[in-house]
């Protein structure tokens, strides 16, 4: 079986998937409530299509043990979907290209930090939430509306997806 270990996860070797959202990943911070407040501006470029509204939801994902066989990928074709940790907790983020259904050899796997949050833009294959070492809930900002916005696929051969 293949294997998949995550690289850092940093707003340049993302890009091609969608954005970081962090607070190192901001540009200038903006001074507000007098002062007393830092705000981290645009972080993502949000989409909800032409016929979608974005809603705001929560995420709680299970833990997931390593080695863990990555066996599918799931897209949104109409929208991003943004999802932004809520805990203190590393989590893994695998994705591919938007285009035609990936295959083991198109995965790159990511290792999101506490306080990193990834805008996986419209079409970008992604595996599910992948949560480490214990319960994790995450704030998601995603497309609700008409049409299909999820396509799935299988990966074969698995990939096996560890740390080292």
């Amino acid at each position: 079986m293949k294997k998949l270990v995550p690289e850092a996860l940093t707003a340049a070797a993302f890009a091609p998937f969608g954005d970081v959202m962090a607070v190192d990943a901001a540009k200038t911070p903006i001074s507000i409530n007098g002062g007393n407040t830092e705000r981290y501006h645009d972080l993502a470029r949000l989409d909800a299509g032409p016929d979608g509204k974005l809603i705001v939801s929560i995420f709680r994902g299970q833990p997931r043990s390593l080695p863990f066989a990555v066996s599918m990928m799931e897209r949104h074709p109409l929208g991003s979907q943004a999802f932004m940790p809520l805990g203190n907790q590393p989590y893994l983020v695998v994705v591919a290209r938007p285009g035609p259904a990936p295959g083991p050899d198109d995965l790159r796997a990511f290792l999101a930090q506490p306080g990193q949050g990834v805008n996986y833009a419209t079409g970008v294959w992604h595996h599910p939430l992948l949560a480490l070492n214990e319960i994790g809930d995450f704030l998601v900002v995603d497309r609700s509306g008409p049409g299909n916005n999820c396509d799935e696929v299988s990966i074969e051969p698995p990939v096996s997806l560890s740390l080292d």
